[in-house]
């Protein structure tokens, strides 16, 4: 089977980005000049999914992405990376295997800074609630402080 030209990064950033707007195969493969096919291969390798039905017989796509309740500890994000390391140990493990297990690890690093950074917001966050509270009590003394002065 002949194959067509080799998609370039920009190719592949253009298409994720008409993935996440929802546009349809046959609107990706106007915009993009490739072939429906081309387009639903190179979206299956990318790890997104083609989902749903228009009426117009043109299936529409989505990244599909599951924000969790809470947050996945630092520990539950080395373990991932660990998960990713091991697997990336193995033999035979196709390149679209590989550029995920990548992805995996440099989204756990990001997501281990992230965390840090979110950590010390909420401390941050704590204390300037706890510092309303205190100057609260410290004017409310203040006005009952000048009532008292004000009747003497």
């Amino acid at each position: 089977m002949p194959k067509g030209k080799p998609w370039t990064r920009e190719q592949e950033k253009q298409l994720r980005a008409l993935v996440e707007a929802g546009e349809s195969l046959k609107e990706m493969s106007q915009k993009m000049d490739k072939t429906k096919q081309a387009i639903r291969r190179k979206i299956e390798r990318l790890g997104l999914e083609v989902v749903g039905q228009k009426p117009t017989d043109s299936r529409t796509t989505t990244s599909k992405l599951v924000l969790p309740v809470e947050l996945p500890t630092v520990e539950e994000a080395l373990k991932m990376l660990a998960g990713a390391l091991r697997k990336a140990c193995e033999a035979n493990l196709s390149k679209v295997e590989v550029q995920r297990l990548q992805a995996v690890s440099n989204l756990a690093k990001s997501y281990k800074e992230f965390f840090a950074e979110y950590v010390d917001y909420r401390g941050i966050e704590a204390e300037l609630v706890e510092y309303r509270k205190e100057y609260e009590q410290l004017a409310k003394k203040a006005q009952d402080n000048a009532v008292k002065s004000a009747k003497s």
